[in-house]
């Protein structure tokens, strides 16, 4: 069969060609269609991010304004939905009731079906304006309150915190959440991206790639790294007990979340720059910055005792959380904004598809030969069981 050496994780693999997003992990540096992510964080809204993903410009005044109405009136779910989240047996995790919820949306959608370009945008509308709301609807739903109905006259980002408060923002609490959303809202083919384009590239419908990105995005590994992080800093508890804590993590070998990136290798990742300079000046306006400066401390401990930069799930984490949302909920607000990047990349991917079908590099024995069950004397079962067991503990 030949020596071939296989690249763990495709790391460094290039699978296909995008027009959508670049990463520049030796100068850290991220584009959304070309335009600094910086610029966007700064300058932009969140609507006005999506629209330049999915059609490639940045619209103008009158396209915008449809746009954002277009987005508004699409946010209500079919009573169907929040019967469904009422329904699911015991209390799921909010990312298990979210991947249920947009998997069941197709069955609501009136493009379902259809797979021409207009009906994948219009699902691609539909989803992005209604996964906040089944968020904030199952939020409601396990503290036994009454759903917030979404406010068409409220931005994106606004109207989501409404919704999961049940009061309105303060403009800064807004413009916060606004510009995370911006930030989280692609990154080229992470896990849960390329899992969205391997499942359309079978020509799945849109919801099959987006509840195959919402499952991959759950993994601590992903998305989940926010709630870990977030978990971390409540651990810890001061800045007095941040390097005893670091430490003895590091001693014992656990992974501190929120630090080191695939992509970003030699440098910070950039988005954590804009995330860390809006979360001070939350911090400062609300009158408790105890939550800035203790990630701060911890981010300066990890540089300089493992040569680590924080990525955007360090410093995202506390800033959704002195917004108010709960812990068990950054995963999924991570996904509420990604969505806008997921669907511009199954729209793609439909574009010029072709399958995605990598190879494996098998390691296994050859030329063996079946042996009938009386001649095995359990040998088959002895060399099997450790295999399995290693399967299991990864």
């Amino acid at each position: 069969m030949g020596t071939v050496v296989a690249n763990a994780g495709l790391e460094g693999f290039v699978v296909t060609d995008s027009r959508i997003c670049a990463v520049d992990g030796e100068r850290g540096r991220l584009l959304y269609r070309g335009i600094d992510i910086g610029e966007l964080a700064q300058h932009s809204t969140y609507e006005e991010t999506v629209y330049l993903l999915w059609y490639g410009e940045l619209p103008n005044r009158e396209q915008l304004e449809a746009f954002k109405s277009r987005l508004a009136s699409e946010r209500e779910v079919d009573e169907s939905i929040w019967h469904l989240l009422l329904a699911l047996p015991g209390r799921p995790q909010p990312m298990e009731a979210l991947r249920t919820a947009v998997s069941a949306l197709a069955c609501c959608d009136p493009d379902n079906g259809f797979d021409h370009q207009e009906a994948n945008l219009n699902k691609a509308i539909r989803l992005t304006a209604k996964m906040p709301t089944i968020i904030a609807y199952y939020h409601r739903r396990i503290q036994n309150k009454e759903r917030v109905h979404p406010d068409p006259e409220l931005g994106h980002a606004e109207n989501f915190l409404y919704m999961l408060r049940g009061e309105r923002p303060k403009p800064l609490e807004a413009r916060a959440l606004d510009m995370a959303m911006i930030l989280m809202a692609d990154h080229e083919l992470n896990a849960s991206t390329f899992a969205a384009r391997v499942t359309a590239s079978t020509l799945s419908d849109m919801y099959s790639a987006i509840t195959s990105a919402i499952g991959t995005l759950k993994g601590p590994l992903h998305g989940a790294a926010n709630q870990r992080a977030m978990e971390m800093l409540l651990e810890i508890g001061s800045v007095e007990n941040a390097e005893p804590y670091i430490e003895a993590a590091l001693a014992a070998k656990k992974r501190i979340m929120g630090f080191g990136h695939r992509v970003y290798k030699t440098g910070m990742d950039p988005r954590v720059v804009y995330l860390r300079e809006m979360l001070h000046e939350l911090c400062m306006r609300l009158g408790d910055c105890h939550f800035y400066h203790l990630p701060v401390v911890v981010a300066s401990i990890v540089k300089e005792k493992k040569g680590l930069h924080p990525n955007v799930d360090f410093f995202a984490a506390p800033l959704l959380y002195t917004l108010g949302i709960p812990v068990n909920f950054f995963t999924p607000v991570f996904a509420a904004s990604r969505v806008a990047g997921w669907t511009a990349h199954v729209m793609e991917q439909y574009e010029n598809n072709r399958l995605l079908r990598p190879l494996s590099n098998y390691v296994g024995p050859m030329d063996r030969h079946y042996v009938p069950i009386e001649q095995r004397n359990g040998h088959l079962t002895e060399s099997l069981t450790p295999v399995y067991a290693e399967a299991c503990v990864q």
